[in-house]
């Protein structure tokens, strides 16, 4: 349990994949493989019409990197290595041909957020308020950004960026289209999210598909700009500010 556990069910075309961790539903490095794997497994399996994505228990949905796996990070190469796990699940969540539906039910920080915004269709209660406190660590929200900005527009993207010791309510990540729906509970939430799921799987495979493809079709170029991101974000690391504070998280 450590690294954290990923279970799926496929019903009716519906694949829901719930990944889970004991520090918030962190993302460790292996976890972050597995995710990816799960998702790029089903979005391509033929009995798949759409994905549920969402993270286990009622606390926080996703607490973004798992700073243990940060801590171990000793050169830049490795930085960018473990930056490249993000990437790899973004750019799986945007090239797999099926819809992936975000069920976000707590709060989202950092790589969690590119997670919600890398998804056709998040969903999210009034306590899944957001926050990227990459600036803070001395680095910042590069692999994630294309994501949130696509989503959110420059200016979304710069006021999570920059304001990065503040959590955002839901309703300003409503008001800004990270969110295409807000529920008033966790009980509204999973009826809704089920409710557009088994809809979802009843379309036309071939048109989700296509329809998918049209929505994407501005970020062809990702793999290519996710990895510089990923190289500038593991160059950060190792510098000397961020290293003082990845320093002084692990001694308190």
């Amino acid at each position: 349990m450590s690294e954290g556990a990923i279970e799926t069910r496929l019903e009716n075309g519906v694949a829901a994949i719930t990944f889970s961790h004991p520090k918030g539903n962190a993302l460790p490095r292996q976890q972050l493989t597995r995710l990816t794997e799960t998702i790029d497994e089903y979005g391509h399996n033929d009995d798949t019409r759409v994905i549920l994505l969402q993270s286990s228990g009622d606390g926080a949905f996703c607490a973004g990197a798992y700073f243990g796996d940060l801590l171990a990070v000793e050169n830049k190469e490795e930085g960018k290595h473990f930056f490249m796990g993000f990437a790899n699940l973004i750019n799986t969540m945007r090239t797999i041909p099926k819809l992936i539906v975000t069920r976000v039910h707590g709060r989202t920080v950092g790589g969690g957020v590119g997670l919600v915004a890398a998804s056709d269709y998040a969903i999210a209660t009034e306590a899944a308020s957001v926050r990227l406190s990459e600036l803070q660590l001395g680095i910042g929200p590069f692999v994630v950004g294309p994501a949130i900005r696509r989503k959110m527009g420059v200016q979304g993207l710069t006021a999570l960026s920059l304001d990065a010791a503040s959590w955002k309510s839901a309703h300003w990540a409503y008001n800004k289209e990270l969110y295409t729906e807000l529920m008033e509970s966790d009980d509204d939430l999973v009826k809704r999210t089920n409710k557009l799921a088994n809809q979802l799987a009843r379309y036309n495979p071939l048109a989700m598909k296509e329809i998918k493809r049209a929505f994407w079709d501005d970020a062809t170029h990702w793999d290519n700009l996710l990895e510089i991101r990923a190289d500038i974000s593991g160059r950060l690391l190792m510098t000397e500010y961020a290293q003082d504070k990845l320093s002084d998280i692990k001694k308190s």
